[in-house]
Formats: structure tokens, sequence, C-alpha cells
């Protein structure tokens, strides 16, 4: 059995991300989303909130769907992936700065764990450019969201963003 592990901030969870988890299901067995916790980072929503939100929308877009889990992590990736004999860390590719930046990630994963590896996963078109900080400057600024994020989401980053501007 072959399972992924698909790391990130999720910070909100995008349709992009959504689309991500779509196209890794049939190459994997399982797919493990995981909310990564930085306490360098100041994220808008808490890592809870994150939870919650990938949890709601993976319900809604893959109803039963048992192979997908969302938890959360602190530490190397690697190490998650070896503690919980995970063979597989799922990355999506929108850019070429983005595939610079993952080619060095991949490249030191293998270095500590050479029995885990990257799978790049290009998106739909029409995801090929969001990403969670755009979609956070364009709700500050009045713009419509709602092709690209679930509602309850969308709702959630408005209000969150509101209340922060208050």
């Amino acid at each position: 059995m072959v399972s992924a592990l698909y790391p990130g901030s999720f910070d909100p969870v995008t349709r992009g991300h959504l689309d991500l988890v779509e196209r890794a299901l049939p190459l994997f067995d399982r797919l493990t989303v995981a909310v990564a916790i930085n306490s360098q980072k100041r994220p808008t929503f808490s890592t809870e909130e994150r939870v919650a939100m990938l949890r709601e929308v993976l319900h809604d877009a893959l109803p039963g769907d048992s192979r997908v889990s969302v938890v959360t992590f602190t530490g190397l990736v690697v190490d998650y992936c070896r503690a919980h004999s995970i063979g597989a860390i799922l990355r999506g590719v929108r850019t070429v700065s983005d595939f610079e930046a993952e080619y060095q990630m991949a490249l030191t994963n293998r270095h500590l764990e050479p029995g885990v590896e990257t799978v790049f996963v290009m998106p739909s078109a029409q995801y090929s450019y969001v990403s969670s900080s755009l979609i956070r400057e364009v709700v500050r600024n009045g713009g419509d969201v709602s092709s690209f994020l679930h509602p309850t989401v969308e709702r959630r980053l408005r209000d969150r963003l509101s209340n922060s501007q208050s």
C-alpha cells in the first residue's frame, strides 16, 4: 500500500489544494493532509481552525472517502513520514519558482530519508496561479474569491480579516 503525505500551512485551504488532493487520489492508496505547525509564522487561522476547515472541505468534496485524513505535525516532514510508514510526499508545483524551491526541498528530504520519494503534481490551469497569500490579499481588498474557496472558508476568511482590520 502506497501512502502519501501532503504537507502545508493551508492558511486558508483553497480549491487549488482540493484539486491537488483529487489529482493525487488515483496515485496513492492513502493520503494524509498534514497541517504544519510552525511557531515562526503567524497564520491567519489557528491550527485547529485550519484542520476543521480542511475536514469540512474534504468531506464535502469526497463524502465517505476514508482514504484521506487530516493531521497536524511539527518538525521535519521526513520524520513524520518515517514514523508513520509513509513513502511519498505530495507537492504541488504551479510555477518555475515553485519548482526551484520544491526541487531543493525534495533533494534535501531525499538526503535525510532516501526511502521517501517526493511526487510533484501540476494543478488544473484554473488554479495554477492561486495561493493562499494571494487569496488573503484579494479578500483584504474586497475582491471576489468565491471561485477559489469553499463557501464556509470564504465566510470565515472574510470574517477574520474584517475583524483584524477593525
